[in-house]
């Protein structure tokens, strides 16, 4: 059994609530560089090329890549050989507070959603995950309400036809149209109860752009519908061409017999994680 103190958490978030925020992932980076390559639209193309100088801008000179600096949601896997030591979720809270300050960005978390009062410090969605091992992994991303205003859940009927899904997604797209900056990144998740497909949604934005599932029937669904949304030609920014999204990606999970839950968080184009070992 491995012995880790909750304390060490402290740098480690802080750090990659820094890294997270002034670089945007290179596999989304690469994407974008792609879609920049691709465009026609002249409208389009100069939105994507102030996109990406915008990236470069950020990491030259550490600065947020998006004045939305969001809430910041935290994923631990947890290698179940690992015992900590400590309170960790108030060292996540410290870690993120101390990088909040640090990377000077913005708060913009309030304590009651209600009254609308801001807190004294930073408090943080956390999921956690136990997995084999004595390691653990952490992601930080911080995550802004434009896009995360735009997230849907849908409660199918299971003999639904799979083309319905589909239109569901698509329709989702079009109707949040460039409210939400595009190109997207579009998280599904299916599966689960309806808690639970919300996260898959949100999980599914951490995997890497580039790659496609390895289960043919949903890698075909990905391919299917990133072919469909960028059919609609939103574009970058709303002003029309080839790249609405950079990618869907979706993640399943076991559901009930009588259930087909169907969730949908939306990533605009600075969609920030950072991940760290320990």
């Amino acid at each position: 059994m491995r012995i880790i103190k909750a304390e060490k958490f402290r740098n480690v978030i802080a750090d990659l609530c820094i890294r997270a925020n002034i670089e945007l992932r290179k596999d989304v980076l690469k994407r974008l560089k792609s879609a920049f390559r691709k465009e026609k639209n002249p409208k389009a193309k100069k939105a994507l090329a102030a996109i990406v100088e915008n990236a470069r801008v950020a990491k030259k000179d550490k600065l947020a890549i998006c004045q939305d600096t969001g809430l910041v949601c935290v994923f631990i896997a947890l290698g179940a050989d690992v015992k900590i030591t400590g309170d960790l979720k108030s060292a996540i809270n410290k870690g993120v507070e101390r990088g909040y300050e640090k990377g000077y960005f913005r708060n913009s978390v309030i304590k009651n959603p209600l009254l609308r009062l801001q807190p004294k410090s930073s408090p943080v969605v956390i999921h956690t995950d136990i997995v084999p091992g004595n390691k653990i992994k952490i992601t930080v991303m911080p995550k802004g309400f434009g896009c995360e205003n735009k997230s849907l859940l849908r409660m199918f009927n299971p003999t639904v036809d799979l083309d319905e899904i589909k239109a569901f997604i698509i329709g989702a797209v079009k109707s949040v149209g460039a409210d939400a900056c595009p190109p997207y990144i579009v998280g599904i998740g299916i599966g689960g109860t309806a808690d639970y497909a919300c996260f898959l949604a949100k999980r599914a934005l951490l995997r890497n752009v580039t790659t496609s599932q390895r289960h043919n029937v949903t890698s075909k669904l990905e391919k299917d519908l990133l072919k469909e949304i960028n059919k609609l030609k939103i574009g970058p920014m709303g002003l029309g061409g080839r790249a609405t999204a950079l990618a869907v990606n979706i993640e399943i999970y076991p559901t009930h017999i009588a259930g087909l839950p169907v969730a949908i968080n939306f990533s605009c184009h600075a969609l920030r994680s950072a991940s760290a070992v320990i």
